[in-house]
Parts: C-alpha cells; structure tokens; sequence
C-alpha cells in the first residue's frame, strides 16, 4: 500500500468514525451538547491536507450526513462545502494560529455553517427557533484542541 493509499485510507476512517459519532443516538439532554463531529473532522482535514479534502470532502460528508438527519436532502452538503471553501482558502493562515485562536476560528465556522443551515430551514418551512439548537457550535470549538491533536495522532504526526 503506497503512503497516499494510506493516507486516504486513514482520512476515509476518521471520517467514518465521526459520522458514527455524529448520528449514535443519545438522550435529549445530551444531544443538544453533542459537538458536530463529522464538520469537525472536515475542518481538520480541509486545514491539514486542503488538496486531499477540501470541498469535495466536505461535500460528500454533507451528503452522507443529509441521509441521516437533514429533512432537505442537500442542506448539510451545501453548509459543509462553503464552509470548506472558506477553510481551503485560509488553511495556512488558520494553521500557523496557535490551539486557542484556532478554536476562535473554528467556532466562526461552525457559527456560518449552522447560519446556513438555518436559512435552509427557514426556506423550507423546517424552522427550528431552539436556541439550544446553536450550543453544539460552542462545545464543538471548546473540543477542537482535542480533536485536532486526536486527528493529527490518526495522520501519523503531531500538531
């Protein structure tokens, strides 16, 4: 197996397992404190390897994320391609942040990918008014140290 083989086949895994994070049913009161494992796991690699994952990456994890959750078949590709994207565009100047302001940046993601995804809702006459709805994207930014770090382990360096 050659190293690129490998490296796909370890950023393919990663992904899995976050989208079996991401869809494992729990109870009401802890689903609401759930941090949105598989945006997190695209953001890493969209820093990391930009070429390898990018918005493609994003898309196709939206997609497979649309078939478990999304009432509109679509919506989480589309809010995980754009904030790919945005990502893909800035992966060296979010790289060289230290762990904290990376969690600043990524909080902001993940505040314009559920922007985008509550202007699909509304659209579509699925509006969610929850503000608990918004609480995944602070406990998604508190985790991403530890996700990073978990993920960089997984790619065969440290961060």
């Amino acid at each position: 197996m050659t190293t690129l083989a490998g490296f796909r086949l370890r950023m393919i895994f990663t992904v899995l397992i976050a989208l079996m994070l991401t869809v494992l049913p729990l109870p009401t009161w802890l689903d609401v404190l759930r941090p949105a494992f598989l945006v997190l796991t695209v953001l890493y690699w969209s820093i990391n390897a930009p070429r390898a994952a990018g918005i493609g990456l994003g898309f196709l994890c939206g997609l497979m994320l649309d078939v478990f959750q999304g009432p509109v078949l679509g919506e989480h590709a589309l809010a995980l391609a754009v904030i790919s994207y945005i990502v893909v565009r800035e992966h060296q100047r979010i790289r060289s942040k230290p762990a904290f302001q990376q969690s600043l940046l990524v909080f902001a993601a993940l505040i314009v990918y559920e922007l985008v995804l509550f202007a699909i809702d509304g659209w579509t006459g699925h509006p969610v008014t929850s503000p608990l709805r918004w609480l995944h994207t602070l406990t998604g930014a508190i985790i991403w140290p530890l996700a990073a770090a978990l993920l960089s382990y997984s790619e065969g360096r440290l961060a």
